[in-house]
């Protein structure tokens, strides 16, 4: 191979064609690294950071040392106020969409960055940033190599990484859009529900039948909360409320399927694998562990209900404006057990299908007339309380 010129088009083809053999991001730039090297660019480094929709992390690095494994990290909202990223080689690509290099081996090369000064103590020589640009919105992403070798990279080393920039961008972009279509499915409608949107269950109807525990439960007192206070203190309480409950449910294998105001459904699901037993137990695991830390937040209060029962788990809605949901009787049922809660002035009310699972950590507190229910329904409470 002639020392000007570096072929890459093999590494080119396998990017163009969406480098299938790759299924983990972090496998992506290792062989694309490795290919490099091959190739004969000698690489020390290579990072990629790709910018994610998803409410807690505002992008992710993908790290490959020649030395090492690929190593994934997220970058979360509150660090790029942090000066580490503000004053990085990466934020000013990002800003700029431009190329940013430094020669390190160079006695005039620019340490206009913090992060430079460790690279060159640590032998690197050459330091090349490049925009990965997608075609989706104009979004700029950042692609950064680096050398330990003598003099840096030549020319023709930083023309074959160049060749490889738009096609990796391709697949960074296509990768991007699925997981972040993924972490919106979380986000929105949960794991579970998003599995199955997914999959294809997305046309109105398309529901099936699935035992469950179900999980209703309302904040005490938010009619007056709402009079008195801004809407930037109740939506702030709200969501403090819902933290007391959400890590709990899903912690125990729960699924939130909807915030209603400040009321919030989740089932349980009953499985092969998690039987009724299970499945009430998690629940009321996941009770206990909300109802300490609602005590722990000062005028805080909330009543939840729990049942097991067979509900309808699906899709309903109007036309291409549809919500995953589950309805049916014990979806009823449990909203009428929740104003139980609030009439005795318990936390946690459970019907009767629920505690025979739960053994002798529930109490009997007595039948109730409930709405749209013939007989009066039998309602238990913690013993506890």
């Amino acid at each position: 191979m002639s020392a000007a010129v570096i072929d890459t088009s093999a590494l080119v083809e396998w990017l163009v064609d969406g480098a299938r053999d790759c299924v983990p991001p972090q496998d992506v730039l290792k062989k694309l690294a490795e290919g490099l090297v091959a190739a004969g660019v000698p690489l020390a480094r290579a990072a990629v950071f790709v910018r994610t929709l998803h409410p807690l992390v505002a992008g992710r690095r993908f790290g490959w040392r020649a030395d090492g494994p690929v190593e994934v990290s997220a970058l979360r909202y509150e660090m790029i106020e942090s000066s580490g990223y503000t004053d990085s080689p990466v934020a000013y690509i990002y800003q700029n969409d431009s190329e940013l290099r430094r020669p390190l081996a160079r006695a005039d090369c620019p340490m206009d960055f913090p992060i430079l000064n460790g690279m060159r103590d640590e032998g690197i020589t050459d330091y090349v940033g490049m925009p990965l640009r997608f075609t989706f919105g104009g979004e700029v992403h950042v692609a950064v190599w680096s050398t330990a070798a003598p003099g840096g990279f030549t020319p023709a080393q930083i023309g074959a990484i160049r060749s490889i920039i738009a096609p990796l961008a391709r697949v960074a972009e296509v990768r991007a859009l699925t997981r972040s279509s993924s972490a919106l499915l979380d986000t929105y409608v949960g794991h579970k529900t998003g599995e199955r949107v997914r999959a294809g269950h997305i046309q109105r109807g398309d529901t099936e039948a699935i035992r469950a525990a179900i999980w209703l439960s309302d904040m005490r007192g938010f009619t007056t909360l709402t009079d008195r206070e801004p809407p930037e203190t109740v939506m702030a309480v709200l969501n403090n409320y819902f933290d007391c409950q959400v890590p709990a449910i899903t912690a125990h294998g729960g699924e939130v399927l909807k915030y209603i105001g400040d009321g919030l459904l989740a089932i349980f699901p009953v499985t092969e694998a998690l039987g009724a037993d299970a499945a009430c137990a998690e629940a009321l695991a996941a009770a206990h562990e909300a109802r300490a830390e609602v005590a722990k937040v000062a005028g805080l209060r909330f009543g939840l209900a729990l049942h097991l029962g067979d509900v309808l788990y699906g899709n309903i809605g109007s036309g291409d404006r549809l919500d995953f949901t589950c309805i049916g009787p014990a979806v009823n049922l449990a909203a009428r057990l929740e104003k139980i809660a609030a009439r005795e002035g318990r936390a946690v009310v459970a019907s009767a299908d629920f505690a025979r699972h739960c053994g002798a950590t529930l109490m009997p507190l007595g039948d109730f007339p409930l709405a749209g229910f013939r007989a009066p329904q039998p309602a238990f409470g913690l013993t506890d309380e």
